[in-house]
C-alpha cells in the first residue's frame, strides 16, 4: 500500500463524513484529527498483515527457516519402539 501525504480533519467534519475519510485512509493516506485546532489523534492505514512466523522473527523469538523441510527426505534407521508402545507408556504416566 502506497503511503500518501497526510491531511488534517476536525472532529466534527470527520464525524459528518466518516466514510469519505475512511476511504482516504484505506487508500493509504494518514490523517491528523484535530479538536479546536489542536491535534488529538492520527488516523492511519493498518500495516500489512504479517504471518505468525514473521511476527515471532521480528520479536526475536524465532529464526526464519534455512531451507525446505521436504528436502530432508525420509528418516533413516530403525525406530527404538513402536508408536503405539510410546503412546501406551505416555498414557500410563498420566494415570
Amino acid at each position: 500500500m502506497k503511503k500518501r501525504a497526510s491531511g488534517r480533519v476536525g472532529v466534527r467534519e470527520l464525524r459528518q463524513s466518516l466514510s469519505v475519510y475512511l476511504r482516504r485512509v484505506a487508500a493509504g493516506e494518514t490523517l491528523q484529527v484535530t479538536e479546536h485546532g489542536r491535534p488529538v489523534a492520527i488516523l492511519a492505514p493498518l500495516p500489512a498483515a504479517a504471518t505468525a512466523l514473521e511476527r515471532l522473527v521480528a520479536a526475536g523469538r524465532a529464526t526464519p527457516p534455512r531451507g525446505d523441510l521436504r528436502d530432508l527426505g525420509a528418516p533413516t534407521g530403525q525406530a527404538s519402539r513402536r508408536v503405539s508402545s510410546a503412546l501406551e507408556a505416555d498414557r500410563a504416566d498420566r494415570l
